[in-house]
């Protein structure tokens, strides 16, 4: 992805997504346009992180070396509103998103937190 394209500011992801109360949990991510499958969404943007907090995204970065490295995001754009679903419509590669599947104008825009997260439910 050109890295001139990526949409992180809340301004650029207006456009895309919004924030509103959520049936799942508090507040959620919705789709504020129809989002065919494989649609790049937006990147999850903020501070790097070094412990685990609300609104913080792990992901799995490849290192030469040790093969893996996790490394933490404190999400501060609107995507940090989004919530869990074993059922998503969305996922991460890296910290850009892209829908799996259509995603229909005001449904919410879900991810899958990982087996870890799921098996602590």
């Amino acid at each position: 992805m050109n890295l001139e394209k990526r949409r992180r500011s809340n301004r650029e992801l207006r456009g895309w997504v919004y924030s509103s109360t959520s049936a799942i949990h508090g507040t959620g991510l919705f789709a504020a346009r129809d989002i065919p499958a494989g649609s790049y969404i937006g990147s999850y943007h903020g501070p790097r992180a070094t412990r685990n907090g609300m609104y913080v995204l792990w992901v799995c970065e490849s290192s030469d070396e040790d093969g893996e490295e996790w490394v933490g995001c404190s999400g501060r754009n609107l995507l940090r509103y989004l919530n869990h679903a074993r059922d998503c419509n969305a996922e991460f590669d890296g910290l850009d998103l892209y829908a799996i599947r259509n995603i229909r104008r005001d449904e919410e825009i879900t991810f899958y937190y990982g087996d870890e997260f799921h098996e602590q439910l």
